[in-house]
Order: structure tokens, then sequence, then C-alpha cells
């Protein structure tokens, strides 16, 4: 029997890297992926060699990489594609298949194998999700045409890289053009994707009538069905001759909407978010990182910069040139380019498959790795420019008729908000207390009775037409799942969380996974602003802001001063209001109302 020595030093070490690499680079507006990636070659053998990838990394990061491919087939809501199916359909083609070209050959003109070029193409043809729903909320961009565009292009153009990719994978196992064989290795496929579709289109609903019938709430059989569903598909996927995480991607399609009741769904995917992006993930990136060689800057600079430059020049001008037919313009097409211009897990993913296989070398590994971490960087700028640019020339254009605040809880703090934005919007407030209820119709405004974590409480309230939901609970679970919840299932575009400072269970972290932000811009003593309001012992001040500052930033000077404030709305010069919250920026011009 081989020796299996689990280095738990080692474990523990990779885990806290993952931990600060992903924090520092969070604070900065960038995916924790990224840090992870580069903490990994500082610490690996690459540079420092302090970590190492032993037979434990390497297990825990494979079972990482399928769990992470279960979350992102997860993640994919078909929903989301129809908001901007044609638009977003032309920009997955352009933004994958002209970078794909441009890759692929230029493997071949460094000299490089028609296999190595086609995983290179692929890499760099992938768009990531990672770094969009931060920066859409930093440049309000939730509810606009090219938020719909560029979730739906980087859906359509990660999907169509893992089936090129499975094709490609298993061609090159063939090794030569055999007719027969191309035709056994189709056949496989057919069946493996007639086999999943059938199970999660049919099966899977069964199930998940019954379980509801049964009213079967144990979150954990739940969970262990998730780890079942998705080893089972990975491995009807390797046995079709394909690569189990394409197994893994079929299973998270399917597993979301059809097979756990809705009352326990939310919970079991936070928990599978946890364990795999929170655990597994981490572990697969920074173990990524320790097969980097930086000698790439020495022996191949040249093809370094022709593939970093031909994925920008390739994803932004191969985007825009085809998003010409949507009739939106070709500068929303650049704009929709430079936010689909980042890399990530799936790319990283299939370059480590690449390694493995001896597809592709550890130097073209390396190449598509600092590629991922350079096109990721380049996003938060690029998009922020080009998206200024559409302002000033007035075409932005926003999605729908969608309009008001729907704020979850009646309490002092929630009241005051509602009072102040009714003058301007239309507010409506739910509410599990009936009393309470009450209380807010005696005071003028409209008020739902219900639990919102049922859909017919939502729709009773017009989420589906509301622009903004509002979580302001004492209890921060609530909230997360609430504004989750909203988003998820009536797409409402802007989600603020109130988080309160005595709780320890719910992070901030989960906040961006779920495309939501602190409300207030941090957390907050609930209880006691609730008592400052009821017994009137608060002060309403306004400050005029001269200087473009971002809330936080601001929040930190007042912090200074010893003074214990909360920040509510932001009045703009043509006297709209905004919620304060963790992705808010001032501008000159901008009035802050805070409480003190």
């Amino acid at each position: 029997m081989e020796d299996f020595n689990f280095d738990i030093l080692n474990l523990l070490s990779i885990l806290v890297a993952a931990w600060i690499g992903g924090a520092v680079v969070r604070k900065m507006g960038y995916p924790a992926i990224l840090g992870e990636l580069i903490i990994g070659i500082i610490l690996g053998p690459a540079i420092l060699g302090w970590l190492e990838f032993t037979t434990t990394v390497k297990v825990l990061s494979e079972v990482g990489i399928i769990l992470l491919m279960v979350y992102i087939g997860i993640e994919i809501d078909f929903r989301d594609l129809k908001k901007a199916s044609w638009a977003g359909l032309l920009a997955a083609i352009g933004g994958f298949i002209v970078p794909f070209v441009m890759g692929y050959y230029a493997i071949i003109w460094f000299g490089g194998t028609p296999t190595s070029g086609l995983f290179v193409g692929i890499a760099v043809g992938v768009t990531s999700l990672a770094t969009k729903s931060r920066i859409l909320v930093d440049l309000k961009l939730l509810n606009t045409r090219i938020a719909y565009v560029l979730m739906s292009g980087a859906l359509i153009s990660d999907t169509l890289a893992l089936l090129i990719f499975a094709g490609i994978l298993s061609f090159s196992e063939i090794g030569s053009f055999d007719l027969m064989g191309l035709g056994i290795v189709g056949l496989k496929a057919i069946a493996f994707f007639a086999v999943t579709i059938f199970i999660g289109v049919f099966i899977f609903p069964l199930m998940g009538a019954f379980f509801s019938r049964s009213q079967f709430k144990n979150s954990t059989f739940y969970f262990t069905l998730i780890l079942i569903v998705a080893f089972g598909y990975a491995e009807l996927a390797e046995l079709a001759g394909m690569h189990s995480i394409l197994g893994a991607f079929m299973a998270g399609l399917f597993i979301k909407e059809n097979l756990f009741p809705k009352n326990v769904s939310k919970q079991v995917n936070k928990a599978f978010y946890d364990v795999s992006i929170g655990f597994l993930a981490p572990i697969f990136f920074v173990s990524a990182g320790f097969l980097v060689t930086i000698n790439v800057f020495q022996t191949d600079l040249n093809m370094l910069l022709t593939i970093v430059g031909l994925a920008i020049v390739g994803k932004i001008a191969g985007t825009a040139l085809f998003y010409l037919p949507s009739g939106h313009g070709w500068r929303e097409g650049l704009t929709v380019g430079a936010g689909m211009n980042g890399r990530g897990a799936v790319e990283i993913i299939i370059a480590g498959i690449g390694l493995e296989a001896g597809i592709i070398d550890q130097n073209i590994f390396s190449i598509l790795v600092f590629m991922a971490i350079f096109t990721t960087m380049t996003v938060p700028f690029l998009l922020t420019w080009t998206t200024k640019w559409l302002r000033k020339r007035g075409e932005l254009v926003h999605m729908g008729n969608r309009e008001g605040y729907l704020i979850l809880g009646v309490n002092p703090i929630s009241l005051y908000l509602a009072k102040i934005l009714k003058a301007k919007s239309k507010v409506t407030m739910i509410d599990a207390n009936q009393g309470l209820v009450s209380l807010a119709t005696e005071k003028g405004f409209h008020c739902i009775h219900g639990n919102v974590l049922k859909e017919e409480t939502l729709t009773e309230g017009n989420a589906e037409t509301a622009q903004t939901f509002i979580s302001l609970t004492s209890n921060s679970e609530i909230n997360i799942l609430a504004a989750q919840f909203a988003r998820e299932s009536f797409q409402v575009p802007s989600n603020y969380v109130a988080m309160s400072r005595n709780e320890d269970g719910a992070g901030t972290d989960i906040l961006e996974t779920i495309q939501a932000t602190s409300l207030f811009a941090g957390r907050i003593n609930l209880e006691e602003w609730n008592q400052k309001i009821t017994s009137n012992d608060y002060l309403e001040k306004k400050e005029m802001i001269h200087d473009k500052v971002t809330i936080r930033s601001w929040l930190k000077q007042k912090i200074a001063s010893k003074d214990v404030i909360l920040p509510v709305l932001i009045k703009d010069t043509d006297g709209n209001l905004r919620v304060v919250h963790y992705g808010e920026s001032l501008e000159a011009g901008d009035e802050m109302i805070y409480l003190i």
C-alpha cells in the first residue's frame, strides 16, 4: 500500500494563506480567487517554497474542483439568460470565438501543438463571473442592460467552453484521426447528455415533489444528496470518456431548481457554498499557484505578453464586433467586452487539467495563470471608464420599469427610512408580526403580513417590479436569506442587507455571492438605534460633499472624530435619494443625511 502522510500543518498553512490572500484582494474590489492564486505563487515552490503540493492537498483540490463546478452550475439561472438572450448570445459568441482563434494561432506560432493550442484557446476565450457582482454594484449597473448582457454572456461563454473542452479532451485521448473512434466518442457524449438531462428534467422533480410532500426538512440529508448527485454525475462523465468536471457542472444545473423543496434549498445551498467555496476551492486555487513557474518571465516573456495582449484585445474587440447586430451600438459592445475580460475558475480548472493530461506544459500553464490574473485586474478600470463614457453620452440603458422599495421589517429605523423615501418613491413594507403590520398601516404605509421566504408574500408585495429590496430585521441570517430569495426568485436588482453588530453567525462575505451589499455600509447596533429613534434621542444632520469620496472613507473620517453615527440617505443635486450601502460613493454636490 502506498504511504499516505496527512500533513495537517501544511494544509492549515494553505487555508490560512488562502484566507489572507482572498481577504486582501477583496478589500481592493477583486475576487478572492485572485488573491489565492497570487499567494500560492508567492508561498509555493515558485518563489519562497514554504508550502508543498502534498498528496493530501492534491486529493482535496481534486474534490474541490468537482464541488466548485457543481456550484458554478447551481449559480447559472436560465431565467437570467432570458433578460438579454439575443445580445448575451452575441456577446458570448464574439467574446469566445475571437480570443479562442487568436489564442490557438498564437500557440501554433510559438511552436506549440494543435491540441495545446486548442486548450489555450478555450482558456483565453472563457469569461469569469467572479469580478462582476461587486463592480456592478459599485458602478450602479445592476439594473442596466449591460449587467444582464454581462451575466448572460458569461454564463453562455463558460457553458460553451466546457462543451468544447469535453470534445477536445475526448479527441486527444484517441491520439489520431480515427473515424470509428470519433464516432464512438460522439455516441458516448450523446448518451451522457441524454441520461443526465433525462434524470435532471424528469427524475429530480419527482424526487423533489416527494420530499416536499413528506415534509422532510433534514438539511444534512439534502447536503449529502447533493454530494451523491455530484459524484454520480461526475462518474457518468468519466464513463462516457469525458472529464468529471462536466458531469459536476451538469449536476449543478439541475440540482438547484428540481431536487429540493424551496423551504430548505436556501439553507442547503448556503452550506454547500461554505464547504465548496469556503474550504475546498481555496485549496485548489492556492495549489494551482504551486504549479506556476516564474521563469516564464525570462524564458517565454514574448509568449506571455502575446497571450495576455491577445486575450484582452480579442475579448473586447470580438465582443464589440459580434455585438453590432444587436442594434445596441459599438460603444455598448466595447463596454460589455471590457466587463467580460476577466478570467477565473473555469479557465484555471481547464488549464490545470491540460497540464495534468500532458497536453500543455508547465510554462504554458503558468502563462495562462498570469493571463487570468492580469486580465481580471483590468476589469474594474476598463468597465469604469467605458460606463462613464456611456453615461456621459446618455447611452446607458436601464432595463424594465422597476421602481420603488420593498422593506422587510417594521421597526423605528425602517419606519424612519420609509417615511423619507415615500415622498419620492413607492414603498411597501413586510413583517411577520401582525401587530407591527397594523402599526405601519396606521402610520400610512402599505404593509403586508406574511413570511418573506414564501413566494406568495413577495408576490403580494409586487417584488417583480421593485427596484430595491431592503432587509432590515434584527436577525442578520434572515436578512441574508430574504435578500437572496428576492434576487434569485424575483430578480430584484438592488439588495441591501442590515448586518447586526451583536451577531456572530452571519458574515458579510456571503453578501457578494448573493449580489447584495450591507445596508448603512457596515454592521450596526440595530437595537441601540431603534431605542434612540423611539425615544427621540437623536439628531438628523446633513453634510454637503465637496469632493468625490467612497462611503467607507467618509465613515472612517467620522469614526476618527469619535462620532457615533448612522448614515442613512444620500441626496444628489437633482434631489433624488439613494440609500447608503457598502458599495456607495459620494459625488461632489451630494448631501449626506445621517443620524447622530
